[in-house]
């Protein structure tokens, strides 16, 4: 067996890092949606309209699930992706994975917040 450079333990370090965000950014987006993560300050889309009751807390998290996934699951796929290439290719890998993680999590908190003002002009 060849030995393990350092080379290869920042990209294993990089994979776990990269893989566990996804997969807390998941079930995060699937824990709020339904209901086991309720309002707090630490974990979800935490606005002013969120965040003004229950009921705008679960409208917004589950009209923004889709993107909240979909932006958990890039981090994911990017993740084994690092074994593939080579140092300039990874880093082009991870820079992307981060600019759609972004952009899907900020899709996902416009969504969400229009969700919760939708539902607010109906009860008027």
């Amino acid at each position: 067996m060849g030995a393990v450079n350092a080379d290869t333990w920042a990209d294993v370090v990089l994979l776990l890092v990269l893989a566990g965000a996804g997969l807390l950014l998941v079930w995060c987006a699937r824990a709020t949606a339904d209901g086991r993560v309720g309002r707090n300050q630490v974990a979800g889309i935490r606005t002013a309209t969120t965040l003004a009751s229950d009921e705008a807390w679960r409208t917004a998290h589950r009209a923004a699930r889709p993107l909240s996934e979909a932006a958990g699951w890039v981090l994911v796929a990017a993740a084994p992706v690092l074994f593939l290439v080579d140092d300039d290719a990874g880093l082009v890998v991870v820079l992307v994975a981060a600019g759609l993680t972004l952009t899907l999590t900020v899709g996902g908190l416009v969504v969400g917040t229009r969700a919760v003002r939708r539902e607010a002009d109906r009860s008027l």
